[in-house]
């Protein structure tokens, strides 16, 4: 049978459609490849042949892909691998030119460098080095760097240096070097070798520093620390610790020292009326003079203020021979202060008082030595200025004393301690004329204590004001009392005011509030300043005076005699009353000097219109020789001690009162 299929007839392809057939194949499956090694009538084979001709040519197809696929794959990361090489390398590049370029800003530093080789032949230097050294590059290069010693330094200084260097790798230190103009000046020197891998040094490294600034602050602080401003000499503080060196040395020398404390008499009263800058050349005027009668080896220090200090040492090996050559020196000293100084044109005349004390003399400490010696020299001072005192171990128990005396006179007035008392005065017919107030202390330990001990602790202490005042207004309580009995209303309340106390800018304000506050009549108090008050303003101390005077209240000159004693002040002052000192009455018959004084004192006052008083009134006989030679008005022994006021009031009743007739 034949079947449909069989029975088509069969197509036939021509030579050049199978040709065209296989190559419109390559070209489709790969597009520019051509296939070589078959014939034309290739496609007229057997189907199964063209299958397998077709499967072959297709796996070829796919091999040689697959070999192009690999060769770009291997391509492509060869290439990656390239760049990033070529990336790690400019990165190796960009970090080199980094490290050169802060290499180089590193050089050009403000610090000034130069590096020599392993000769120490100068190879390199930096800009800071010229501008530091003077010097240029071309100068130094190929130069050794001794060229820029100083001589300051020894060879061993360059040895230890350079051991240092070899043994260490580097050396620090200050150095004194000199620029090309010569100068010289401190350097600040860094020294770091340079080794190769076998430790040899190779080349040496140096930084440079200018410090003459730092050196210049260091030097001015350490004056500022160790020396007084105004006269360039040592101060307090190098003072102690030289102090302190010569007491440790005199334990084991046989030689031995003094300490001279030296405070100048008159100084504060030109500073206070010519003024600071007066003052301040006066005391540089002082310092000169110290220095020209101290020895070269002495310490010449200023404390402050007025006061210096002499620190001498090896003054001799006894203390009899110490103490000669000190008191050589003191009363040289006292000579050359005491030449007149000429400030603004005008001549002034100062003085010293100087205490003296030997050192290691049982002395463990700067601090105590130096008051042993401000004790005798306050000794000094009240032994009439202008004069010296050895320190006495007794002081040692009297500035005990005075020290607890000022702590305890902080408290008196609280606790009731302090009190007044009153002493008469009388007139040529022995009535009772006023009294005058004088303060007591009763301590409830040691009972009464002297004013001559508490009074000039007061003063120092500046609790004299405080004090002042209290007298002030206790006196004008009683003097308001006594001004509602006829008997007692017209009488007198004299009170003795300190200088520092009435230089308070607030006294004249204070008084009218007393006043006003108590009743006191002001024509009843008599105010008793002393001479020693006209020496420090004496204006000022007028315009005060006038000032209290307007209020009604009337002066008395206290102590006449025994101070300035200048006759030019007594025509000015608004002044009632002279008092003659009870030094020069009590002593009346005893030294002629004193009758001339007192009738000197008498007809002054009796010439100037001013009434005159005498105090230390202990006999007839005085009383008599003073009335004979025109005083009379009277204050003392005579007529009555110093009393409690129960005490005056049962006298003033039993006396006659010339103000009550």
């Amino acid at each position: 049978m034949i079947h449909a299929r069989d029975q088509r007839p069969r197509r036939r392809w021509s030579t050049r459609q199978a040709t065209a057939l296989y190559l419109v194949s390559i070209v489709v499956v790969l597009p520019g490849m051509a296939l070589a090694g078959y014939g034309v009538l290739g496609p007229l084979t057997p189907w199964h042949q063209k299958v397998l001709l077709l499967s072959f040519g297709w796996l070829l197809i796919a091999a040689l892909g697959l070999l192009i696929l690999l060769h770009y794959l291997r391509l492509s990361r060869t290439e990656a691998e390239l760049q990033r090489s070529e990336q790690s390398l400019r990165q190796i590049n960009d970090s080199l030119e980094a490290e050169l370029r802060i290499a180089a800003m590193a050089f050009e530093t403000h610090l000034g460098m130069f590096i020599t080789d392993a000769d120490g032949i100068i190879r390199k230097v930096n800009v800071t080095f010229e501008r530091i050294t003077g010097y240029s590059a071309d100068e130094v290069l190929g130069e050794n760097p001794r060229l820029l010693n100083s001589g300051r330094h020894d060879a061993d200084f360059y040895r230890e240096m350079w051991g240092s260097i070899h043994e260490k790798g580097s050396w620090q230190g200050e150095v004194w070097n000199r620029r090309k103009n010569g100068d010289t000046y401190p350097q600040w020197v860094t020294i770091s070798a340079v080794k190769d891998a076998e430790g040899k040094s190779t080349h040496y490294v140096a930084t440079i520093s200018d410090i003459t600034h730092r050196k210049a602050a260091e030097q001015e602080a350490h004056r500022l620390a160790f020396f007084d401003p105004l006269t360039g000499l040592p101060n307090r503080r190098m003072l102690l610790d030289r102090l302190a060196e010569a007491l440790e040395a005199s334990r084991e020398s046989e030689q031995q020292g003094v300490l001279l404390f030296i405070d100048l008499d008159g100084f504060k009263h030109i500073n206070d009326s010519l003024g600071h800058q007066c003052g301040d050349e006066l005391l540089q005027l002082m310092a000169r003079r110290i220095q020209a009668v101290s020895r070269d080896v002495d310490l010449v220090a200023r404390l402050g203020g007025d006061e210096f200090v002499i620190l001498a040492e090896g003054l001799g090996e006894t203390i009899d021979g110490t103490s000669q050559a000190a008191e050589r020196l003191a009363t040289k000293l006292l000579g050359k202060l005491t030449e007149p100084c000429w400030l603004n044109e005008r001549r002034h005349l100062l003085s010293g008082s100087i205490g003296i004390t030997p050192l290691g003399d049982g002395v463990g400490r700067a601090e105590e030595c130096l008051q042993q010696a401000e004790m005798a020299m306050y000794q000094a001072k009240q032994a009439g200025r202008n004069t010296l005192r050895f320190f006495d171990p007794l002081m040692q128990a009297v500035a005990v004393r005075r020290a607890m005396i000022e702590s305890d006179l902080r408290q008196a007035a609280k606790r009731g301690e302090l009190k007044l008392f009153y002493q008469i005065q009388v007139d040529g017919k022995s009535q009772v004329t006023g009294v005058e107030a004088l303060l007591r202390w009763e301590h409830p330990e040691h009972g009464m204590i002297p004013p001559n001990d508490f009074i000039p602790v007061a003063e120092e202490s500046y609790l004299i004001v405080a004090i002042g005042n209290w007298v002030v207004a206790t006196a004008c309580r009683q003097l308001a009392r006594w001004a509602s009995d006829p008997r007692t209303a017209e009488l007198t309340m004299a009170i003795n005011i300190s200088p520092l106390q009435f230089q308070q800018p607030d006294f004249v304000a204070n008084l009218a509030a007393v006043l006003e506050t108590t009743g006191a009549r002001p024509g009843r108090l008599k105010l008793e300043l002393t001479e020693t008050l006209f020496m420090e303003e004496p204006e000022a101390v007028r315009e005060t005076m006038l000032r209290v005077q307007g209020m009604g209240v009337r002066f008395s000159l206290d102590d006449f005699g025994t101070g300035y004693s200048s006759l030019s002040y007594l025509s000015c002052l608004p002044l009632d009353q002279l008092k003659i000192d009870q030094s020069f009455v009590r002593t009346l018959f005893e030294d002629a000097s004193n009758e001339m004084i007192s009738a000197t004192i008498i007809s002054l006052g009796r010439n100037l219109g001013l009434e005159v008083i005498a105090e230390g009134v202990e006999t007839l006989a005085h009383r008599d020789w003073l009335e004979a030679h025109g005083c009379h008005a009277y204050q003392g022994y005579l007529y009555s001690r110093p009393l409690p006021i129960h005490a005056l009031t049962r006298l003033l009743e039993s006396s006659t009162c010339a103000a009550g007739r």
